[in-house]
């Protein structure tokens, strides 16, 4: 699956991957949803949006699905 609205630099948070233009890495984003909705989330960083965060949460899935699958490998 493509995640346009993510991206990952080595000069931008070490590489890990955050929202694409911003610095916001997906991992803080993740977790701030343990707290409350996409939109909840998306309302504490300003510039962000709901999709940002959904975003986040569906390249979480994935990256976490693919470690998964290579485990069980």
């Amino acid at each position: 699956m493509a995640h346009d609205r993510i991206e990952m630099k080595p000069g931008v948070m070490g590489g890990k991957p955050v929202i694409r233009g911003t610095r916001i890495p997906v991992a803080i984003l993740v977790r701030e949803c343990a707290h409350g909705s996409p939109e909840y989330v998306a309302d504490l960083y300003p510039g962000l949006t709901a999709d940002d965060v959904r975003a986040a949460l569906a390249y979480a899935a994935d990256h976490l699905g693919q470690k998964a699958q290579h485990a069980a490998e």
